[in-house]
């Protein structure tokens, strides 16, 4: 009788570690499950970034006035298009007009006074000819008729800055552009420097829009440098603009408080769909050599620095931490860290713990950067 009870124990014993090695394989199955992995490889990639711009015409003049009087006439209407030279505004003028007329008044006078001193220089030159008179008679005369030149060009000087202000009271366009807003009516007040309106050039435009040094460094690495790219504008509407804008030009020096430094690109403006003061995106677009592109989705951070799972021959994944360079909106191009020819999983991450054996579903890279970028 106890030789079995011994041999059920055994049995028992069995066919529990035969149910445990069992189970320890099914868990081991469950263990490889399907996850997407990529295999990650260099090429030449076009990159784009977006920065917030403000757009201003390519010529953007206050008119002011630079007489005193009464706005006397307004002869165009905000939002008007102008030529050059055409008139604007007119100031009440009688004044003007009254002052020019006596600088011409003393011109005539200056002028007379001269005539005179000179036929009485020829008198005393003859008398002292014929010593008549002393030398110093002739001194005298040629002083007198010095001082009536000096009042000439004196009354002439006055002349001219008469003439000024009557014509300063016509104000008229410095160049074809569009009215803009005009504050005072007819009839106003107006001093010297009072502002009547603005005239904007805008068959042009101006972007400005500032880029960050680490991408500044970039495009002027690349092969055409920054000031040969064109780009593109994206409106407040979220539309895209018809017509591409190039670069012309990069400031001088970065700006202190944010690391940034100011472009400036040029748009043509046929349709003059685009306003002095506006603002939009402007998309510029850079060629990254041989670069090691991973998707956003691949990656998890921890304490601040950003990690993936690789996969490796075994089909058994390890986190592995590297080092982005740019950050895009969907993925990351790889400064330091990951090697080309490596497998990473590229979603699903969550689900994942290290050194966890799962069941590769190979995704080429390329299918991956073409939805995402």
């Amino acid at each position: 009788m106890e030789r079995i009870i011994w041999a059920l124990a055994a049995w028992a014993v069995i066919l529990l570690n035969g149910c445990i090695s069992n189970g320890s394989t099914r868990n081991k199955k469950q263990k490889a499950q399907p996850f997407p992995v990529t295999q990650l490889e260099t090429k030449d990639t076009l990159l784009k970034h977006s920065y917030v711009a403000s757009l201003q015409a390519v010529r953007n003049v206050e008119i002011r006035a630079r007489v005193n009087g009464f706005l006397e006439k307004i002869y165009v209407d905000e939002g008007q298009d102008v030529k050059k030279g055409q008139l604007l505004f007119s100031i009440t003028n009688e004044e003007y007009k009254a002052q020019l007329a006596e600088a011409n008044a003393n011109l005539s006078s200056a002028i007379a006074e001269a005539k005179a001193a000179e036929v009485d220089t020829r008198r005393v030159k003859m008398l002292v000819d014929k010593k008549v008179i002393a030398p110093t008679e002739l001194e005298v005369a040629n002083a007198k008729l010095t001082a009536a030149h000096a009042r000439i060009d004196e009354a002439r000087s006055a002349v001219t800055k008469a003439a000024m202000h009557v014509n300063y009271t016509n104000i008229h366009a410095p160049f074809d552009g569009i009215i803009d807003r005009i504050p005072l009516k007819t009839g106003s007040l107006v001093t010297d420097g009072t502002l009547l309106t603005t005239v904007s050039d805008t068959h042009e435009m101006y972007a400005y829009f500032n880029v960050s040094e680490t991408e500044y460094l970039e495009y002027q690495k690349s092969k055409k440098g920054p000031s040969n790219k064109t780009v593109q504008l994206i409106l407040a509407d979220g539309t895209s603009y018809k017509y591409p804008g190039k670069v012309e030009t990069v400031e001088g020096e970065f700006e202190s408080s944010t690391g940034a430094i100011a472009f400036r690109a040029r748009f043509p403006n046929p349709q003059k769909l685009l306003k002095h003061g506006a603002s939009g995106n402007v998309q510029l677009e850079n060629t990254v050599e041989d670069a090691l592109i991973i998707p956003q989705k691949a990656v998890f951070e921890m304490q601040d620095k950003n990690y993936v799972f690789v996969v490796d021959n075994a089909n058994r994944v390890a986190m592995r931490s590297f080092m982005p360079g740019s950050r895009l909106a969907h993925c990351y191009i790889v400064k330091d860290g990951l090697q080309p020819g490596e497998r990473i999983v590229c979603e699903g991450t969550q689900s994942i713990r290290d050194g966890m054996h799962i069941s590769p579903v190979i995704i080429p890279l390329d299918s991956l950067l073409d939805k995402k970028m």
